[in-house]
């Protein structure tokens, strides 16, 4: 089969260039012959956020945003979601298959036992000032175990890779219910062996007196749905945060904290507390087609709506919609949901959002989920950041094993002024001009 090109024309110069077509791209490196003069670095692509820039190959995460679909490793979300757990999907994009009955006991029995901390991180944690934000604790003390497992540097050895991820995934729940503790002055409750992954986060943020906590099942599987959910989601903003840390060789724990920065971000980790604002700001079902004129005129913006991936409805948000039904049959009607609900059967009815293909995203039901289990709006980054723990590991990993990949380092179209001097040495170089003449 003949090689796909692309063939360019320099109308500055009339030179012709082909440049070859693999997967669906070009590569940006193959801009660099063409130049006007014949010498020099040539063109460079400009695309600020990487709107239409592949930074790698990837074979862990599938999006067709055109027809709302979404694959880890091949498999449909959807699928996943409904017969997987999120340690079954933790191990699928670790290492690219589901487990079988004996590799799944052997990976859940690891993460179950790693999930203790260091006593001297409760200390690091305890020093964080009553109203610090549990997302900027998990930040830090991410970032701080690195120097609690110095192994961890050796990034090239398989199993020391192997035991920072279960220790990553294990203990990111332990520190983010740790967090939240500390935020209202509980003490910490320790990890449950007996429980599932879902259910011990659940154990670590509300048990009280009780000698044995005893979770919801149906509070236990939401969260685990969500947590599949959030797993992976390609080259996002943390995502492609974790990758660049990682192509300097950090060791995990530091890029797991730089991209958890990045999710901290209200407009990457943040947007499902913004739905739940606008929601209680909208306070009935009366108002919204008030609401929804303000955004048609673009006094508002409609949040929930709209993605920059998907172009149809995000299928997260169809499998969220149902578990949303599930948690308020055990936590009691929210009038938010009923807000959401006429919410979106009049976006999707008005012409102007069909026109902009604006359709409901995962963040849309997401954060009432969380309120009606009963989490803090402080904790929804949080949350967002333990199911996308394995995905950023993944995504490390994988690009830590590309031959192709090397240390991060964007190129620039530089728009400052051009060479110029001081004052003293402009002086200077004329006076010496002027006496050699």
């Amino acid at each position: 089969m003949a090689e796909e090109t692309l063939t360019i024309t320099d109308n500055r110069t009339g030179r012709r260039y082909e440049v070859p077509i693999r997967n669906g791209a070009i590569s940006a490196t193959d801009l660099q012959k063409i130049t006007s003069n014949g010498s020099g670095s040539g063109l460079l692509s400009y695309d600020p956020a990487f709107l239409n820039t592949a930074s790698c190959r990837s074979a862990i995460t599938f999006i067709d945003g055109e027809r709302s679909i979404l694959r880890y490793r091949g498999y449909p979300v959807e699928e996943l979601a409904e017969h997987s757990s999120f340690l079954e999907v933790a191990y699928l994009l670790i290492h690219g298959e589901m487990p079988d009955p004996t590799q799944r006991q052997q990976w859940v029995d690891a993460i179950t036992h790693h999930t203790l901390l260091h006593e001297n991180i409760k200390k690091l944690i305890d020093g964080f000032h009553h109203d610090a934000h549990p997302m900027g604790i998990l930040v830090g003390t991410v970032g701080a175990l690195s120097t609690f497992y110095p192994d961890a540097k050796d990034i090239f050895k398989e199993e020391s890779r192997r035991l920072q991820i279960l220790r990553l995934i294990a203990k990111m729940p332990t520190l983010a219910a740790f967090a939240a503790r500390h935020a209202v002055g509980m003490p910490y409750a320790y990890p449950d062996n007996d429980l599932s992954y879902a259910g011990n986060f659940l154990n670590m943020m509300w048990k009280a007196t009780e000698l044995k906590y005893e979770p919801n099942p149906v509070l236990e599987r939401a969260l685990d749905v969500l947590l599949i959910l959030h797993a992976d989601h390609e080259q996002n903003c943390s995502t492609n945060v974790m990758r660049a840390v990682g192509s300097a060789h950090a060791d995990p724990f530091s890029a797991t904290a730089a991209a958890a920065a990045a999710l901290y971000g209200p407009l990457h980790g943040g947007a499902n507390e913004q739905v739940l604002r606008m929601l209680g700001e909208i306070g009935s079902i009366n108002r919204v087609p008030e609401y929804v004129k303000r955004v048609r005129s673009g006094e508002l913006r409609l949040m929930g709506f709209g993605h920059r991936v998907y172009k149809n409805y995000d299928p997260r948000a169809q499998i969220i919609k149902k578990v949303a039904d599930d948690v308020l049959a055990v936590t009691g009607r929210s009038p938010l949901l009923d807000i959401a609900l006429e919410l979106e059967r009049v976006a999707l009815a008005d012409d102007y959002f069909i026109k902009h293909r604006l359709y409901p995203n995962v963040d849309f039901y997401s954060g009432i989920i969380y309120a009606a289990i009963g989490f803090p709006v402080e904790m929804f980054p949080v949350l967002f950041a333990i199911g996308r723990t394995p995905g950023w590991l993944a995504q490390w990993q994988e690009g830590l094993l590309d031959p192709e990949q090397k240390i991060a380092r964007p190129r620039q179209v530089y728009t400052g002024p051009p060479e110029r001097h001081l004052p003293g040495i402009r002086a200077a170089k004329a006076g010496a001009g002027t006496s050699a003449g």
